[in-house]
């Protein structure tokens, strides 16, 4: 087995004020995988993704990015490596034109000219936001604003994409589009969400965290099929949602599922 692309090993960590937010967590992703991290509100959700980049520190334990430990000395790197893409794209969207945006980090980085300009246009090509390269954040809607936050991250050119809720606020067909996009990117994807069905179509694998610990990591489907799991843990699906009934359609880079749809009944097809 490879070494892994995010490697944590026994991660404790109390706020300031004592709150024991994470006792021991074990978690490995390997390059090219795409997880879902599932838990109820309080979990420890939060708390472990801001270790990955260094936001926080480590209070026991380790945190390392394809062999590169997460500590002060390694920060700047370990950023460029892992990218996270917050909830609200206008926490990341501040300055004047798309172009700007997408072009604020790669920039940091010393690129310069053409090819900073490659560069942008690249990571909105990848979101299919390139036709707005000289538009205003503020005068997308929600779900462009959202594809433009993913692109500021592509254009650092991330081992890991950290998504945190990615499918909320959105209406269905910009929630397709995301997951479109995020089923092409050639990147491991680590995705905080509570919308299950999501999990279940873009990421095979599910780890689930629970009162600071990990109590569940396996395939999607037998993560959300496990009733006694999900009641314990207080995991709900939609109403009417039935992952045993949801078809799936077969597709490459290992995804478990490429789209999910009701399985039809005899009422609907006599």
């Amino acid at each position: 087995m490879s070494t892994p692309v995010l490697d944590v090993r026994g991660l404790a960590y109390a706020y300031p004020d004592g709150h024991q937010a994470l006792f021991g967590v074990d978690l490995h992703v390997h390059r090219g995988e795409r997880v879902a991290l599932l838990g109820p509100n309080g979990a420890g959700k939060t708390t472990l993704v801001l270790h990955l980049n260094g936001i926080l520190a480590a209070g026991a334990g380790t945190v390392a990015v394809s062999g590169l430990s997460v500590e002060k000395a390694h920060l700047a790197e370990i950023r460029r490596r892992v990218g996270v893409v917050f909830q609200d794209p206008d926490d990341q969207l501040f300055l004047g034109t798309v172009r700007a945006d997408v072009a604020f980090g790669p920039a940091n980085l010393g690129l310069r000219g053409a090819d900073l300009d490659r560069r942008v246009l690249h990571a909105l090509e990848q979101v299919g936001m390139e036709e707005y390269v000289d538009r205003p954040p503020h005068h997308l809607s929600f779900g462009q604003r959202r594809r433009v936050a993913v692109a500021t991250v592509l254009a650092m050119e991330p081992e890991i994409l950290v998504l945190d809720e990615p499918s909320s606020n959105l209406d269905p067909a910009s929630r397709r589009e995301l997951a479109d996009i995020l089923r092409s990117l050639d990147v491991t994807v680590l995705m905080v969400t509570h919308d299950l069905p999501y999990a279940l179509e873009l990421c095979p694998r599910s780890v689930v965290l629970s009162g600071g610990t990990v109590v569940a990591d396996g395939s999607t489907y037998d993560v959300l099929t496990d009733d006694a799991l999900m009641r314990a843990h207080r995991l709900e699906l939609p109403f009417g949602f039935d992952p045993r009934t949801a078809v799936p359609r077969p597709c490459g880079g290992g995804a478990a599922v490429d789209s999910l749809q009701p399985t039809p009944t005899s009422e609907e097809y006599p």
